[in-house]
């Protein structure tokens, strides 16, 4: 059964390769359209080696017939190869000077006019060579039909071993014309896709920079719809929950008469307010906190180092304040670092250094966490490393964790400050 498979597999590919299949006039097709296209660079070959000093108006010639040139290119490509070569943008307007000028001084025209002046001849040579090597396929495989058409007393040959090396040698040829065709038009479209489109490095690294602004743009978009999420919650449910603990207290302190069960139940309700309070504070804070776009970063760490359960020693120095952005960014690494210390490093105290130097357009942001603990932070063992690392890398921010067993722990991050 496999190997009945298997040769239907055989039968099916013979016939999609076949002299007459589709795929072998695709490509046959192709190549022979490379004749005409070819013609403007022979002819001003030609032009030129009659008279060397028509150099100046052959040249001017392919200037002017270039880019119809390299429209007709794409054209054959994608009609008959389903083939797109991408289309190079140029600045400017193409017939104002400044335009005019900016194509002739751009190396992808000089790429395009160089596929048509050597590319272009050699396709043209390779679809006249596919076009010999059918008819002379042809005319060999019919050697005998020829020979029978030939009047007997005229034949020079007769019905001897030579007709048959002439029909097997029509018969290969014909068979072995289509993978000429076809490797004749994947080199053709590898020359294309080099030299018509635009170049694949120039297009990556365009490629990397929109990317790059858009997940900025992203990013930027993310850092505000947390700060109007924070200010929706710190102006309405916040506010609520302090107006309803307020009125609790309030009634705790007055209604002195109410039954024993009664005020349990206020005093109850009045401690659950407080501490939904408290709860809400901090998922402000973790969202993005107010202290840190009204006051900056200097401020808002101080809160944090201030809230740590150890004593930390903050130092802030920023010759200009970055981006929103970098700066929450910064917050919750300091913030994370932070927790992280508390819960794992067993340490007494911690140190935290943010600096940002002037420098060319405004220096990275640098952010150094130090502490006194146990040392032995394994970004793997789950100890919140990973996250920092994530967080960082969110803005391509670079860190660095130095923490040998026993101690002191280090980690370096750097910002930059473009974002």
């Amino acid at each position: 059964m496999e190997a009945t498979g298997a040769l239907r597999r055989a039968f099916r590919w013979t016939a999609a390769h076949a002299p007459w299949s589709a795929w072998a006039w695709r490509h046959t097709a192709f190549t022979v359209s490379a004749l005409p296209l070819a013609l403007p660079a022979a002819g001003a070959v030609t032009y030129v080696v009659q008279a060397p000093g028509r150099t100046p108006s052959a040249l001017l010639a392919l200037l002017v017939l270039g880019p119809l040139l390299t429209a007709l290119q794409r054209s054959r490509f994608w009609s008959l190869l389903d083939l797109e070569v991408p289309a190079v943008v140029h600045e400017g307007r193409p017939l104002s000077p400044r335009g005019l000028l900016a194509r002739l001084r751009s190396e992808a025209t000089w790429r395009q006019y160089g596929y048509h002046l050597l590319v272009a001849p050699v396709a043209g040579a390779a679809g006249a060579l596919v076009v010999l090597a059918w008819l002379a396929g042809a005319a060999g495989a019919t050697a005998y039909a020829w020979a029978a058409a030939v009047p007997w007393q005229e034949r020079t040959l007769g019905w001897t071993s030579q007709y048959d090396l002439l029909t097997g040698a029509g018969v290969l040829l014909l068979l072995l014309t289509p993978w000429l065709a076809a490797a004749v038009a994947r080199l053709d479209a590898t020359a294309a896709a080099a030299l018509l489109g635009p170049n694949r490095a120039k297009e990556l690294q365009r490629r990397v920079e929109d990317l790059a602004e858009s997940r900025a743009g992203v990013l930027d978009a993310a850092d505000l719809e947390r700060r109007r999420i924070e200010r929706d919650l710190h102006d309405g449910a916040q506010q609520r929950l302090v107006a309803l603990a307020m009125n609790l207290g309030i009634a705790r302190a007055t209604l002195t008469d109410l039954p024993p069960a009664a005020r349990a139940v206020i005093d109850e309700a009045h401690r659950e307010a407080k501490e939904a309070i408290a709860e809400l504070n901090d998922l402000v804070r973790g969202l993005h906190p107010a202290v840190l776009e009204d006051r900056g970063l200097d401020a808002a760490l101080s809160g944090v180092a201030a809230r740590a359960p150890f004593p930390v020693e903050l130092t802030v120095r920023l010759t200009e304040r970055p981006g929103p952005t970098v700066e929450a960014v910064a917050y919750f690494v300091v913030s994370e670092a932070l927790a992280n210390v508390a819960k794992h490093a067993r340490a007494s105290r911690c140190g935290v250094t943010v600096v940002r130097e002037p420098g060319g357009g405004g220096g990275p942001l640098r952010i150094t966490v130090t502490d006194d603990g146990v040392g032995g932070a394994d970004p793997a063992g789950g100890t919140g490393l990973t996250g920092l690392r994530k967080r960082v890398g969110s803005v391509d921010g670079t860190i660095e964790i130095d923490s040998p067993l026993g101690g002191p722990t280090v980690i370096t991050v750097e910002l930059p400050c473009g974002l």
